[in-house]
């Protein structure tokens, strides 16, 4: 995929509000695949000091989003499942998204959530729709 193409891509989830406010960031982009990275902060902490499920999970669903859209057809999230393994107290962590499968309406992606020493700490199971709908990313 073209350099410039990919620039696009990664400026166009920058204006994602969401993902912002928790400080991830799109490390790497490419259609049925992405990368998303967020350092821990104290905004992230639930009552008993360790990263709030629902922050991991929505840095596995930008993941998601980023991988699942990259191929500039909107697709959205019909049903999510994740697991969680291990408590995450550590400074960063990073998700991982592959398209496990497609078809022209339905996309299975499987993303796996590491901490900074690269141990599995969650897996998302995520189903997404793909509308009529296009992407422009350079927008």
């Amino acid at each position: 995929m073209e350099g410039l193409l990919i620039n696009s891509i990664k400026k166009f989830f920058e204006k994602d509000r969401f993902a912002n406010s928790l400080g991830i960031k799109l490390v790497r982009v490419e259609p049925g695949y992405a990368e998303t990275k967020m350092e821990i902060a104290e905004r992230h902490l639930n009552a008993i000091n360790i990263v709030q499920g629902g922050a991991i999970f929505t840095l596995a669903d930008f993941a998601f989003a980023a991988a699942s859209n990259a191929d500039g057809k909107v697709t959205v999230g019909i049903n999510a499942n994740i697991s969680y393994f291990k408590a995450s107290k550590g400074k960063v962590l990073i998700a991982k998204a592959r398209e496990v499968s497609g078809s022209k309406k339905i996309a299975n992606y499987n993303v796996d959530v590491f901490d900074e020493n690269n141990d599995l700490t969650a897996q998302l199971s995520l189903t997404g729709y793909v509308k009529e709908e296009k992407i422009d990313f350079n927008k």
